[in-house]
């Protein structure tokens, strides 16, 4: 598939979401990096997004709790471009139902080149890398160019 180059913004929106077993280092995590976090936009799935929102004391924009959907409105998120990291301390050993959520969350933030953190040590590597404060120019896949291909379409007016 055909890329294009887009920009990452130097004020990153960063997801943060935390399956229950993993809400409360989320919170140790955020509130150990909360000057950082400050600088960003950050947005959560329900029930993580309020718990950290009432111990940080700092705004969120809060979804839906994962299971009734917020996860899939942050995937939806990534494939527009509006979320440019993604933290998700999630439990691998939760229940298999669960699974599915994971991995096509995961997989939407492969498709569309967001790093990701699913645990403390690759979160800390993420909130201190020097391109977490500058823009960023990356690839996204070229969404148009695919649909012009497939159509045939040469996306000149008058076809």
């Amino acid at each position: 598939m055909q890329q294009k180059l887009i920009t990452m913004p130097g004020r990153k929106r960063i997801a943060l979401i935390a399956h229950d077993n993993m809400k409360q280092e989320l919170g140790d995590w955020a509130q150990q990096n909360l000057e950082r976090l400050r600088r960003h936009r950050l947005v959560a799935t329900g029930t993580t997004g309020h718990l950290l929102e009432r111990n940080l004391g700092i705004e969120i924009d809060k979804l839906i709790s994962g299971p009734l959907g917020g996860d899939q409105q942050i995937g939806s998120m990534l494939s527009d471009q509006s979320i440019d990291v993604v933290i998700f301390f999630w439990d691998p050993f939760e229940p298999m139902p669960h699974d599915p959520d994971v991995k096509a969350l995961l997989r939407v933030a492969a498709v569309w080149n967001v790093p990701v953190a699913c645990n403390r040590s690759s979160a800390d590597f993420l909130i201190s890398s020097p391109l977490m404060d500058s823009a960023h120019p990356y690839r996204v896949p070229d969404y148009e160019a695919y649909i012009r291909e497939r159509t045939g379409d040469s996306g000149e007016a008058g076809d």
